[in-house]
């Protein structure tokens, strides 16, 4: 199927049988009122936020795997160091959309991604999909990627004087004393 005519296309890729289709961040809604309305994607199953800090920098070991995954129980590398394909931007937000018509099984799958850098706003898509509330509240307190025009963006999993966002690559490990509900 051929993606050009979603509002803001870029680009489509398909790997292991998933197809994604990545738009401009400020035509995402638009993006998302096609798959909804034109192409009949009427189910948000989730949004995943990626952080791809330092993937542009360094080379990683590679392995020999196929469709079916590969064999655990062989070396996991074969000194097959490359440079990982290049991000345009630090994240990515996935939103994972479902064709369903009377029922899950053999329901078509599709995932619409857009990409931003640190202090980028993505679009809410909360009027399309309700479901996206939470999940969008979670790219934010989880990542720090802001959702411009969300209903109420607050934290959902931290505490709400936490700081920073948890899952960032750049987030501060340790050093955090562990609270026991008998001291004061």
């Amino acid at each position: 199927m051929t993606w050009k005519a979603v509002p803001g296309f870029l680009r489509e890729t398909e790997e292991h049988g998933e197809v994604t289709v990545v738009v401009e961040p400020a035509r995402l809604v638009d993006a998302a009122l096609h798959f909804r309305d034109q192409l009949g994607f009427n189910f948000l199953a989730d949004v995943a936020a990626t952080d791809y800090l330092g993937w542009n920098e360094r080379a990683v070991a590679g392995y020999w795997g196929s469709d079916t995954g590969r064999d655990i129980n062989r070396p996991g590398s074969w000194g097959l160091a490359r440079k990982p394909e290049p991000k345009s931007k630090r994240f990515s937000v996935s939103y994972h959309l479902v064709k369903l018509a009377s029922g899950a099984a053999g329901a078509s799958r599709l995932r619409l991604q857009v990409w931003c850098d640190d202090g980028d706003a993505v679009p809410s898509l909360t009027p399309v999909w309700p479901t996206a509330d939470w999940h969008e509240r979670e790219a934010w307190d989880l990542m720090g990627i802001r959702i411009e025009g969300h209903p109420k963006l607050t934290r959902i999993l931290m505490e709400e004087d936490w700081e920073g966002h948890p899952l960032r690559k750049d987030y501060p490990l340790g050093g955090e004393p562990v609270r026991f509900s008998s001291e004061e």
